[in-house]
């Protein structure tokens, strides 16, 4: 019985994470980094990209791109595959929910970064909390690790750094320095947040 009742709480948290996590990563994306044109490093950057050079929505981008993770995450690395999928989904929907908040008037470009950041890193830190993430290049970096002697977090820095390098490349309205301190922002946010509840 208790071992049920530590199941259901368990599942219970993992929901609450993954809702709340992704509410406070769709408000960041689309309230302080789609105004300023401001790019995050990973699959979402991509989905991001996707919404400033094409219109796409960057939520069902960032589906579209991670399927072929999943794919092979479901044959090689059974555990990841299930941890993300949910947050994957979850946030990708929510993004594209919570779109009209591009719209709304913003903080000035360097105010919009730090608390853009702050926001994501927020949402991404309370999910890993769970051990559930939005998936794509965490999936990607954690299945590289797992069959090479790298370290995830420099895997996840490489890939974001080249997808911000990219995003500034191909959309002239991107600033590298913001968009760079964004990502700080958040990777600094996820590791406050991950280190204080392990400690």
């Amino acid at each position: 019985m208790d071992k049920i009742c530590g199941e259901i709480l368990s599942m219970f948290k993992k929901i609450i994470s993954i809702l709340a996590g992704s509410v406070f990563i769709a408000i960041g994306i689309n309230y302080f980094a789609i105004p300023h044109h401001l790019v995050d490093g990973g699959i979402i950057g991509l989905g991001l990209i996707a919404k400033y050079t094409l219109g796409l929505k960057p939520g069902l981008t960032i589906i579209v791109l991670s399927l072929p993770l999943y794919i092979y995450a479901w044959f090689h690395f059974r555990s990841y595959f299930y941890n993300g999928l949910h947050g994957l989904l979850v946030t990708s929907l929510l993004i594209d929910y919570f779109h009209p908040l591009s719209s709304w008037d913003t903080a000035p470009i360097l105010v919009s970064a730090i608390t853009g950041g702050f926001m994501i890193g927020t949402g991404i830190g309370i999910m890993l909390l769970t051990k559930t993430s939005t998936g794509g290049v965490d999936l990607l970096a954690l299945m590289i690790a797992k069959s090479t002697t790298l370290n995830v977090g420099i895997i996840i820095l490489i890939i974001d750094s080249i997808v911000i390098l990219f995003g500034w490349i191909i959309i002239q309205e991107t600033t590298i320095i913001f968009s760079s301190l964004m990502v700080i922002m958040i990777g600094l946010t996820t590791f406050t947040i991950t280190k204080y509840y392990t400690e």
